[in-house]
């Protein structure tokens, strides 16, 4: 199969459901209506809640969501094969994400920007709602601490990001300074600042940033000098990242994370533009199987499919960014269909390149069983971090060479476009988990921890504590195998509280229910897996931490679901009298 035809086609069907599927669900089911208010214009405080405009708007949302997810997943998912992968991005992503992240905007929007779980209490019970919360705030916490090492690493293996990706501050306070006080042009300033990102691209390239790890000498009894390692490079670029997310996550919006999600924005739709020209140019065949299902060492594709390739189709995070920072900054309420279901198109958009990138471009310009073969030989090849955004980097780099883009010069631009988004999850995951931490202290009585700083102080110190409670830094990688599993729950559960608010509206709840019905049923199925695995029940090491934990989970989602579901069959019951009444 033709890489070519692959994006092309992907990319025309997205826009036709954006213009059919998604302008339906606005006008039929979720009724859009300009004439509503905001909470960003009714609770207008200058930090959080801001009336912005779409377009910058959506650079935060879109910059957000995407982060590193519909690249590693997709690059893993490719070993059973292109075809699963590709249907699922595309099919999962129109009808099931897009209309996930677009529903929670929207009832967010309706509910004083409040979060997903805390308007569950509203529409379903406080039992549930303090039980999505808890779920919400353990996936969150593991988020900020994974994410902190994950840029770490990335820094590590880009040396040359470092400065574009720290010298991206000082130009988004710049930014926001000129567009919010000044008043200047947005689209010449989100150019301009971007133009401003690829000089210091360039300038990292040259100027790359290594740091030495923490040592301590120690004198043995022979009086031998010895050099312990006390922190790690990756140790301490997650102090100095806590550090920078506690202060970003406290000062306004319009100061640094708007600007700096806009700037992202501009920056990823040069990177995507610079692949889809190298698709375009090289058109390469795809060299990775259409299907294989015989992994070696590898999981099953099915549940696993729909847990691995989660941002690129459906991400329970998405909705905790809809009804967190974006629904607290959307101006107009017909915005949330550009901002919610038209940045999870293209974030898909970009899985489909991944695709390409891992399946066709690896072997463009190389020895094409080599190409593909080296990187995913078995699953133990492909399922680290490090091998997925390599297989993504070079299929990239190797594609632009086809426009005379040297693979050096590509390699850099990735590595730099991958830090910046992962920096970005991390700043609006630290705000959310904020805004998560204040409303569960509301609930309990508890005002004082619901104020900025003693929420901020907990959100940062937990993820500190949990990403040293090995001493490397790297103690959230403990938790990390119940992160997909649990984000697609918390996508599954989004659209359980969707549709319940849809069936209290006397909304046709069919376009919510079927992709909650599909997500709840494939986590559950998932989950099952990984208990199997963490009991030791399939012949692997037990994990009892990870085991109680999943337990625990599986509990708070019966106890959510049974709760749903009997609101539920109250508003049917109510919709079926109210039919009758009509009749008679």
């Amino acid at each position: 199969m033709n890489s070519l035809l692959i994006a092309a086609g992907a990319a025309v069907l997205y826009l036709l459901a954006y213009h059919t599927y998604g302008k339906f669900l606005g006008k039929k089911i979720f009724k859009l209506a300009k004439d509503n208010v905001c909470p960003s214009v009714a609770l207008r405080d200058g930090v959080d809640f801001v009336p912005s405009r779409k377009e910058i708007l959506f650079g935060h949302h879109f910059a957000s969501i995407a982060g590193t997810g519909p690249i590693v997943g997709p690059a893993l998912a490719i070993i059973w094969g292109w075809l699963p992968a590709l249907i699922w991005v595309v099919a999962g992503s129109i009808f099931m994400g897009a209309v996930h992240d677009f529903g929670a905007m929207v009832i967010s929007l309706r509910n004083r920007g409040r979060s997903i779980g805390d308007i569950a209490g509203d529409l379903i019970s406080e039992r549930v709602k303090l039980l999505f919360l808890l779920i919400i705030f353990l996936s969150l916490l593991i988020v900020v601490a994974v994410f902190a090492v994950i840029i770490g690493i990335c820094f590590n293996m880009f040396p040359e990001s470092v400065w574009p990706v720290w010298l991206q501050i000082p130009i988004a306070v710049i930014l926001g300074v000129l567009l919010y006080r000044k008043n200047w042009n947005v689209t010449v300033l989100g150019l301009t600042a971007v133009a401003v990102m690829y000089v210091t691209i360039v300038f990292g390239a040259y100027h790359p940033v290594t740091l030495e790890g923490l040592k301590l000498a120690t004198v043995d009894a022979g009086g031998r000098e010895h050099w312990k390692t006390i922190f790690t490079p990756e140790a301490i670029w997650v102090m100095l990242l806590l550090v920078y997310v506690y202060i970003a996550s406290t000062i306004s919006v319009k100061t640094l994370l708007q600007p700096r999600d806009f700037i992202n924005a501009y920056q990823l739709f040069v990177a995507m533009g610079l692949l889809a020209l190298g698709i375009i140019v090289a058109h390469p065949p795809m060299v990775a199987p259409a299907t294989n299902f015989a992994v070696k060492g590898g999981p099953p594709v099915l549940p696993m499919l729909f847990v691995f390739v989660a941002c690129g189709a459906i991400s329970g995070f998405h909705a905790l960014v809809s009804s967190g920072t974006s629904s607290k900054q959307c101006h107009n309420e017909h915005d949330a269909l550009f901002i919610g279901y038209g940045s999870m198109l293209v974030e898909s958009l970009l899985a489909v390149f991944v695709i390409v990138a891992c399946g066709a471009g690896i072997a463009y310009g190389t020895d094409a069983a080599g190409g593909f073969s080296a990187h995913y030989a078995s699953w133990a090849a492909a399922a680290n971090f490090k091998g997925q955004l390599g297989a993504f980097i070079d299929g990239s780099s190797n594609m632009m060479t086809a426009f005379g883009l040297p693979p050096e010069v590509g390699r850099t631009l990735m590595g730099v476009f991958i830090v910046s988004f992962a920096a970005t999850t991390l700043d609006t995951a630290t705000r959310i988990q904020r805004y998560i931490i204040a409303e569960m202290a509301t609930m309990c009585k508890m005002p004082l921890f619901a104020h900025k700083h003693p929420a901020t102080c907990i959100a940062v110190g937990s993820a500190f504590i949990l990403a040293f409670c090995e001493g490397s830094g790297k103690g959230a990688f403990k938790l990390w195998p119940l992160f997909g599993a649990m984000n697609q729950l918390l996508g599954g559960l989004a659209l359980l509280v969707i549709t319940v608010y849809l069936a209290r509206k006397k909304v046709n709840t069919l376009y919510t229910a079927v992709p909650m019905v599909f997500m709840i049923v494939m986590t559950g199925w998932a989950m099952y897996y990984n208990v199997a695995g963490f009991s030791g029940w399939r012949g692997e090491r037990p994990n009892v931490l990870l085991l109680t934990i999943s337990l625990i989970i599986i509990g708070f989602e019966l106890w959510m679901i049974a709760e749903s579901a009997i609101v539920l069959k109250k508003a049917y019951a109510g919709n079926g009298a109210a039919e009758k009444s009509e009749t008679a």
